[in-house]
């Protein structure tokens, strides 16, 4: 089968794959990735260039390049080499820094796009497995295809016994991303049959291992922040299921996880694989252009998700509704949301990318709504949220500005139904964006010709100076 490499040890024993299985994928199964990887489009003809006027008059052709919906890049690779001139844009907002064919965001519209699928049809009549081998493979599976792909995850789900002694050396009360962060990085220590770049068969490998294991892992951080004994995966569980058996089972009491939580936390996932070129994608990128091993590599994209100003969206939204505290003081907060004069913001509204609704919110909605209608949870934040979105959706100031609940608004609300700690809201973003972080780095290693990132600076300090005849003059000297 195309997808051999299934363990076939006891599943009490530790994992270790043999090199010949993984050689052993089809030759054309591996072609197909490598087909997908983004060929450089050609430059334009010199009527489709723009023209850069210096301020000597002189003139500089830069080719225009299109993506698939027509939308055009200038092309100034060539810039800094023939005129000594390099571009300036902090934070990348106006700068592609590499062609993919993962996912395409058309803001404006709210179009979300998985290899070319709109993100609505991937939630509602896809699954999470089926998603999965879209981004890594590049089309979505058989049948067949789907069944083998989904058994090696499972196969592969286990981490060596000696990984599971890294967490004891945490403190129990560390964060679990602080913990994802280390035992990520540590996985290179581990699986080094899997470190070689160059090798396609070890790219695929090294995919399959982190889509597999990143949930045990996050489980276990939690387990170890908790103190609570890990609990081992389960083969027969599917990916969602076996992370809620995880992280809520112990050894003295089963779980069994509900299938309406399952899919809610399957749509929670599938919504978050892959959004473009992020900070932490791009993190994963750069990390990656230097040839880093791709555990190391996924470790800097947790790293960069851990900050408040990506990953922890939702975290943030948990930390407003507190602040409000009741639903009585909820137009006094409205009103402070409107004065620009004040600091507060509404978070879970609105998106830097979306300039309309967020097409993953309104999935996210109807799922939050299954789940508090199946866990009948009683608890005053959640009746909380549900009045701020209705008077939030219903204030022309908000309406007219698009600032409509979004995706992170809703899965907060989902989150903290199931029973899952704020803590973990991070690192369960981490766990779905693994897989389109590793999607990206695949995609990536897969080029014939990758340039290691080295972007440039406006200097802003002081110029040329000497240093005294005497030499430097210490303080206090």
């Amino acid at each position: 089968p195309a997808w051999t490499a299934c363990q076939t040890r006891s599943r009490m024993t530790s994992p270790k794959l043999s090199t010949p299985s993984w050689r052993h994928l089809q030759k054309d199964l591996l072609d197909a990735m490598d087909e997908r990887c983004p060929q450089t489009p050609k430059a334009q003809a010199p009527e489709q260039q723009a023209v850069l006027c210096m301020p000597d008059g002189k003139e500089v052709f830069i080719p225009i390049l299109t993506d698939s919906f027509g939308r055009a890049f200038l092309d100034v690779r060539k810039l800094h080499p023939s005129t000594g001139i390099c571009t300036f844009d902090p934070g990348f907002t106006s700068t592609a820094s590499c062609q993919s064919t993962i996912t395409y965001i058309d803001g404006a519209n709210g179009v979300l796009l998985y290899r070319g699928y709109p993100i609505e049809q991937l939630a509602e009549r896809g699954d999470l497995m089926e998603t999965m081998y879209l981004l890594l493979i590049g089309e979505l599976p058989t049948s067949t295809q789907r069944q083998e792909f989904e058994r090696t995850i499972k196969m592969h789900t286990m981490v060596h016994e000696q990984l599971i002694n890294f967490y004891k050396g945490f403190k129990s009360d560390a964060h679990p991303m602080a913990i994802m962060v280390g035992v990520v990085g540590a996985l290179s220590a581990f699986y080094q049959d899997s470190c070689n770049v160059k090798d396609r068969a070890q790219r695929y490998k090294s995919c399959v291992r982190m889509i597999a294991k990143i949930p045990t892992i996050a489980a276990i951080a939690y387990k170890t922040a908790v103190g609570q004994p890990v609990v081992y995966p389960r083969n027969d569980l599917s990916y969602s299921a076996n992370f809620l058996h995880m992280m809520f089972a112990t050894p003295c009491e089963r779980y069994e996880p509900d299938p309406v939580l399952c899919r809610a936390l399957d749509v929670i996932l599938l919504l978050h694989l892959d959004h473009e070129q992020n900070a932490s994608t791009s993190t994963v990128r750069i990390a990656g252009s230097s040839q880093a091993n791709p555990f190391a590599c996924i470790a800097a994209g947790i790293a960069s998700l851990w900050g408040p100003a990506h990953g922890g969206a939702n975290e943030a939204v948990l930390a407003m509704l507190e602040e409000i505290g009741t639903v009585d003081r909820i137009p006094e907060f409205v009103e402070r949301a409107k004065d620009k004069n004040n600091s507060f913001r509404l978070m879970g509204f609105g998106h830097r990318v979306y300039k309309t609704v967020d097409p993953r919110a309104r999935i996210m909605r109807q799922q939050a709504k299954k789940v508090l209608g199946i866990t009948g949870t009683d608890d005053p934040l959640l009746h909380l949220a549900a009045e701020l979105e209705r008077v939030a959706t219903t204030d022309e100031y908000f309406v007219k500005r698009n600032l409509y609940p979004n995706v992170d608004f809703y899965s907060g609300i989902c989150l903290r139904a199931m029973g899952i700690p704020v803590s973990m809201f991070t690192v369960l973003f981490a766990m779905a964006r693994t897989v389109g972080w590793v999607a990206q780095w695949k995609e990536m290693a897969s080029e014939k010709a990758t340039k290691i990132g080295r972007p440039r600076q406006v200097y802003c300090g002081p110029a040329h100076r000497n240093v005294p005849a005497q030499g430097p003059v210490s303080n206090g000297n």
